[in-house]
């Protein structure tokens, strides 16, 4: 009996997602089953970039740099 081929994708959490606009873009993108996510605004609340986007959510980088969802 033979095995199929079997693409084994590496799960990638949301605070691994490197620093770039881009990257998350590309991150959701595939985290939304290939429908393109867009940015619809960006907000500045205490110095700290809110990015608005079209999966309905906003997103941060903390003080880290890592990307984390505005609650």
């Amino acid at each position: 009996m033979s095995q199929a081929f079997v693409k084994e994708e590496d799960d990638q959490w949301l605070h691994e997602v490197p620093p770039t606009l881009n990257a998350l873009l590309h991150f959701l993108t595939r985290e939304n089953n290939g429908i393109r996510v867009t940015e619809i605004a960006i907000h500045v609340h205490d110095k700290t970039e809110i990015h608005e986007m079209s999966n309905g959510l906003q997103y941060q980088k903390d003080s880290d740099g890592k990307w984390q969802v505005v609650i």
